[in-house]
């Protein structure tokens, strides 16, 4: 393995797949956009699963707003903080870029679909794709590439990474819908765009970084004629 392949944040070996499945990611967001658009209303499936997991009530209430607060403001700046911090001490640079840009990256999307699609909760509050959700998993499939990067990557990497997004979707998604924040398709719609996001973000790092580091290998070879 070579020395900028060991520094890649995104796995050489784990590129094809995570690029079909952000591809993929990224059509599933745009067809519940299209489905959802300028609904305020929950749909069959969305009143399916609200049946199923009803309001939150103590001390299932205490739990939701717990993970509620990783994607509010004061939460998910400590949670960038953490984690870049973490990255750094792990001597991952492009990783503590990742786990910037690719939150960064994926809230603003949400931000701009928001309106696009018009969906609305409680009266005028849009809703679709859900930001708390998106960044929740972005920041867990940012932290996810860092353990796969030093690794081998592979088909592990991948499921890692799969089911870092799973889990830590599920969780902010069942604490959005237990507190009647989001409709269910909302958070499904904010899992899928991290994944439509953050495996490109980190792509496209990793290429910005090493042809920094061609350019600065070959200025100092230059400099040494």
């Amino acid at each position: 393995m070579t020395g900028r392949a060991a520094s890649a944040v995104l796995h050489p070996s784990m590129r094809a797949w995570l690029g079909v499945i952000a591809g993929l990611s990224a059509l599933v967001v745009a067809a519940i956009g299209v489905l959802v658009a300028g609904g305020g209303e929950a749909g069959a499936v969305d009143r399916w699963v609200q049946s199923a997991v009803g309001d939150a009530a103590a001390p299932w209430r205490s739990v939701a707003l717990a993970v509620d607060f990783w994607g509010e403001p004061a939460g998910a700046a400590t949670l960038v903080v953490v984690a870049m911090s973490w990255c750094l001490a792990a001597g991952q640079r492009r990783a503590a870029v990742v786990t910037v840009a690719g939150g960064a990256v994926t809230v603003g999307a949400t931000t701009l679909l928001k309106p696009l699609v018009g969906r609305t909760i409680h009266g005028g509050n849009l809703s679709y794709p859900s930001g708390h959700t998106a960044f929740f998993t972005a920041i867990a499939l940012a932290v996810a590439l860092l353990v796969t990067s030093r690794r081998r990557g592979g088909s592990a990497g991948t499921l890692l990474v799969l089911g870092a997004a799973l889990v830590t979707g599920t969780a902010m998604g069942w604490a959005q819908v237990a507190l009647g924040a989001h409709y269910p398709t909302d958070v499904v719609g904010g899992l899928f765009a991290a994944l439509a996001v953050v495996p490109v973000t980190a792509h496209l790092v990793d290429l910005a970084a090493d042809r920094m580091g061609a350019g600065r290998a070959g200025g100092g070879r230059a400099a040494r004629r």
